[in-house]
């Protein structure tokens, strides 16, 4: 397994508004920043997939449209790793990747209070609101119910609050979000779903570790990002460390 968090891209004259971790010919694993959307949505807000587009344009001065693939997504309030592909194929396998569970997606979490267990495994049916786009935990029988399972485990108590580490096993809207609420637990700073006030109106949940087979050399690779260490509430923990334990 190659795992990184350095920037390896040819093309250093351009400089993107994102953090290149990984660039090959076939893929792109880039640092996704809190409130930047991963894909164009109806708010026309500037995104990430364009940013990786113009960056792969001008970067390589190449003429016309740019193929860029969406493998996965990222919640807009959400930071963290990403990876694009640069090509159709690529996007083609990394998508039947994701589907087999090839992708392994960790994330760390700042929730308010602490669970009484340590480690557990939530499995919930979930039900998207597209009135509202609230996701509400639901009954197996309801019409658009969806099952998500999560494992966490706390790493740390500071306070009222507690670092854990989150791997998801679905990939549903505000899945994190909305099962650790129903713990009553939720994530600081997400106010929609009972959580603390935060600065910036920022949640306390990041994907800091993707691992993957490369689409085209089947190298396992993995890629890790930490959460800004001197933003609130992140700065209360040793996160690195933390991390290294578990």
């Amino acid at each position: 397994m190659t795992e990184t968090n350095q920037t390896n891209t040819g093309a250093e004259e351009y400089r993107p508004p994102f953090t290149i971790l990984y660039e090959d010919n076939h893929i792109i694993v880039v640092l996704k920043n809190q409130m930047t959307a991963c894909c164009p949505d109806e708010s026309k807000d500037d995104n990430l997939f364009d940013q990786v587009k113009t960056y792969l344009k001008i970067a390589y001065n190449k003429p016309g449209n740019v193929y860029v693939g969406l493998v996965h997504r990222l919640d807009r309030p959400t930071g963290g790793v990403m990876v694009y592909a640069k090509t159709s194929k690529a996007a083609a396998r990394l998508t039947a990747g994701l589907q087999s569970g090839d992708f392994e997606k960790k994330y760390l979490a700042v929730l308010c209070g602490t669970p009484e267990e340590e480690r557990a495994t939530l499995c919930n049916y979930l039900r998207k609101n597209t009135v509202n786009n609230m996701v509400y935990i639901c009954t197996p029988s309801e019409e658009g119910a969806k099952y998500a399972e999560l494992d966490y485990k706390v790493l740390q108590s500071v306070s009222k609050y507690s670092l854990v580490d989150i791997r998801l096993h679905t990939g549903r809207t505000h899945q994190i979000r909305v099962q650790t609420a129903g713990i009553s637990h939720p994530v600081f700073g997400d106010m929609r779903y009972g959580g603390a006030l935060a600065q910036k109106g920022k949640l306390a949940l990041w994907a800091y570790s993707l691992s993957f087979s490369h689409p085209i050399t089947k190298e396992r690779l993995r890629f890790l990002a930490y959460p800004p260490e001197t933003e609130t509430p992140w700065k209360a923990f040793d996160i690195e460390k933390a991390v290294e334990i578990q």
